[in-house]
């Protein structure tokens, strides 16, 4: 029992190691017209980086971009990212950064997820960024995994929780993880993995929770929700592209952090804010959609290495991060 106790001790220690620090001056950005996706080439931008950031050709959503003499976009598509450096060289940019962010993936939700060659795909779409990464002389790869790699947990999710993934898309994470970290390893460049809980924000896709009852209540209309009793633990875009900043410049390579706010409340609670915010006195489907199969129930990150590692800590309040992305959802009401 005494050794059990030892072991577990153990288990739960933050590693105390000396500080990290890279330089950023260059990065480039995957994906960066999601709602972390923005964030970030904001977070990049307010320290002095410039940033490339790298759409599909013809997004639509590219306009969104913070526009800043230090942001440029360049179209190459994930499929095609080992042609990265000749599209930047073709756009009269120095083929050369110092930190790589990955957040591109493709079929994130609904049937997509399991999506099983689509999936795969991701994968090898991962892989050739590290390559690019590297031959762009990157110090850094950040890689942004998810969740779903750990499927259903009752406990507080950390770096050494079993990982038991439901669908193609948590596996496909999960193997993009390990292969691109040891990817990483042989081309000598450091790897950081972060593992996204739930994010809300600017410039999030309609079909999310959050996003979806937003516009529901605006056009005062009843959500139709489930009972909210799951507990969740729900960042604001703006601090989740602090964290990944952070781990690029300080994160320990070959580390796996779980990204969140570290608390978790009933959806419940999050959703009757949201909806205070807009109008308390609009009503509320909760209970009207029952539970899907593999509904989770329970999710929450540890952060602790994370702060440890990085001094990351959560700065937005839930209901101060619902108002401003109700305020950004009005702007596209009305432009739409």
């Amino acid at each position: 029992m005494l050794f059990a106790q030892r072991s577990l001790r153990k288990t739960n220690k933050v590693l105390k190691m000396e500080k990290i620090e890279r330089q950023i001056q260059t990065a480039i950005v995957t994906g960066p017209t999601g709602t972390v996706g923005t964030a970030l080439c904001s977070r990049l931008l307010q320290a002095g980086c410039t940033v490339v950031a790298v759409c599909r050709p013809g997004s639509p959503r590219a306009v969104a971009l913070p526009k800043d003499a230090n942001l440029y976009v360049v179209a190459c598509d994930a499929a095609n990212l080992a042609d990265l450096p000749q599209c930047m060289a073709a756009a009269g940019l120095p083929v050369q950064a110092d930190a790589f962010f990955h957040l591109a993936w493709a079929h994130t939700i609904g049937a997509g997820r399991n999506d099983m060659p689509a999936q795969i795909e991701n994968i090898r779409y991962t892989i050739d960024a590290v390559r690019t990464a590297a031959a762009m002389g990157c110090r850094v790869f950040v890689g942004t995994g998810s969740q779903a790699e750990y499927g259903r947990v009752d406990g507080v999710l950390r770096a050494d929780t079993p990982t038991n993934p439901e669908n193609g898309y948590g596996m496909a994470k999960l193997c993009a993880g390990q292969m691109s970290r040891t990817e990483a390893a042989a081309l000598g460049m450091d790897h950081v993995w972060a593992r996204i809980l739930s994010v809300y924000g600017p410039h999030d896709g309609p079909n999310t929770m959050i996003s979806a009852t937003i516009q529901k209540l605006l056009a005062g209309q009843c959500p139709d929700l489930t009972a909210g009793e799951q507990k969740w633990d729900y960042l604001y875009s703006a601090d989740a592209a602090d964290a990944l900043y952070r781990m690029a410049c300080h994160g320990r390579s070959g580390a796996v952090y779980p990204v969140g706010s570290g608390t978790a409340r009933p959806l419940r609670e999050y959703i009757e804010t949201l909806r205070d915010a807009i109008d308390p006195a609009l009503p509320l489907g909760l209970g009207k959609i029952p539970y899907g199969p593999q509904q989770v129930m329970f999710l929450q990150a540890d952060i602790t290495q994370l702060a440890a590692d990085t001094g990351f800590t959560p700065r937005t309040a839930f209901a101060d991060g619902i108002r401003a992305t109700i305020a950004w959802a009005k702007t596209q009401k009305q432009t739409n």
